[in-house]
């Protein structure tokens, strides 16, 4: 690789000279501008405002411009003179940990090639320090005319310096962020996660410009003659976001079927890649009702409802008598120990608790006697059901009368 730059680091009172090469190259296609009537190539003439020549790149040099419009000429040679010590030295200033550099100054890459063999012992000691401490080194160097600022770090066995912007280069974000109060819940930062989970990490190797990769088919597609334009698909750009939880849950679905057709997964395991079940919800109100009986089988259900009816009223009897008898005993008890203090008083309470005996009596009578009905009547119609089942039977055995010609 041909070097750009010739000069030496400073390490302390070590001098290591080295050769700056270009660490990055740019691969965009670059185009001529033509006239489109002819085809001809337009190209810049540079000429003297002055005297209306043109004039060639050795004639040209450089001046600064002031506030009335006088230029100052300036030459290579006024700069060579300027008392700089970095015009042909990288100066490392400071060892400091790779995180404390902001990215946003990063700016172009090269790497430091040891000039020479007498290079090599302290490229490899500087290369070596750099490895050991796990920190890079900040430097200063002047490079087309300008000092600039430099990060020195190692790649594999090179050491690579990044061109970093001036602290005050870097514009403060003023006005950037949203103006609007903003709440974020817990909810969207969970499927935000599972998006960032399911996309997963990228080999940078594998990444490729499409669009250059496009544009250099359609060059050689038109060289060759065989080019047919064609429209193309563009989605629409994203508009606003109505239901920013849906559109999470729809990314993460989409992120998962995109890595599990990439992956060669077909989804049927019942993994994050498979088909979602629907859950049909179970209706309530009339559907939870009981089942309609079927058939022949309504008497015996019938029959079973009565015999439940009888059982309950007898039930219901036994309590009332229990009740009774325990309401007339403790009457009489209460009757028998006011006779010693009066009279005509114990004997009106007796009085009424044997009237309020009797009527409870009556009472648990009426109740056996409507379940000994209830129990009659599921009677009747399980011997109804069981004599319709032996007429049908009958009729079934009996043979059939032929008729007569």
């Amino acid at each position: 690789m041909r070097s750009i730059w010739n000069g030496a680091i400073s390490f302390g009172l070590v001098s290591i000279p080295i050769k700056l090469v270009n660490a990055t190259e740019s691969h965009s296609i670059s185009f001529r501008q033509i006239h489109v009537t002819d085809g001809g190539r337009v190209r810049y003439r540079k000429v003297c405002e002055l005297d209306g020549e043109e004039v060639s790149s050795a004639e040209i040099g450089k001046g600064y411009e002031e506030a009335d419009g006088s230029i100052i000429p300036i030459t290579e040679e006024d700069l060579a003179q300027l008392p700089i010590a970095t015009a042909k030295t990288i100066e490392i200033v400071s060892f400091v940990p790779a995180d404390e550099i902001d990215p946003l100054q990063m700016d172009a890459a090269y790497y430091l090639a040891a000039n020479g063999a007498t290079a090599a012992k302290p490229y490899t000691l500087l290369r070596e320090a750099l490895k050991r401490s796990r920190r890079v080194a900040i430097a200063k160097y002047a490079l087309r005319g300008r000092e600039r600022l430099g990060m020195l770090r190692v790649v594999d066995d090179v050491i690579a310096m990044h061109g970093l912007l001036w602290p005050d280069e870097i514009r403060a974000p003023e006005g950037v962020a949203p103006e609007a109060s903003v709440s974020v819940r817990e909810a969207e930062l969970d499927l935000a996660d599972a998006l960032m989970a399911t996309l997963g990490e990228v080999e940078m190797a594998s990444l490729h410009d499409d669009y250059r990769e496009a544009v250099e088919a359609m060059i050689a597609a038109k060289a060759g003659g065989a080019f047919e334009p064609s429209e193309a698909v563009v989605e629409p750009a994203g508009g606003q976001v109505i239901d920013l939880m849906a559109a999470l849950e729809n990314s993460v679905r989409a992120a998962r079927a995109s890595r599990g057709a990439a992956e060669g997964e077909d989804g049927g395991d019942g993994g994050d890649g498979g088909t979602e079940a629907e859950v049909t919800p179970i209706r309530r109100g009339a559907a939870a009702a009981a089942p309609k009986a079927v058939g022949g089988k309504k008497s015996t259900a019938g029959a079973a409802a009565g015999r439940k009816t009888a059982a309950a009223g007898k039930k219901a009897a036994a309590k009332s008598t229990a009740k009774s008898t325990a309401k007339s005993t403790s009457a009489a008890s209460s009757a028998a120990s006011g006779g010693k203090s009066g009279g005509k008083k114990s004997t009106s309470a007796a009085t009424k608790s044997a009237a309020t005996a009797r009527k409870s009596t009556s009472t648990a009578t009426k109740s056996a006697s409507t379940a000994r009905k209830s129990t009659s009547t599921a009677a009747k119609s399980s011997t109804a059901t069981a004599t319709a089942k032996k007429t049908a039977a009958a009729k079934k055995a009996a043979p059939r009368k032929r008729s007569s010609a």
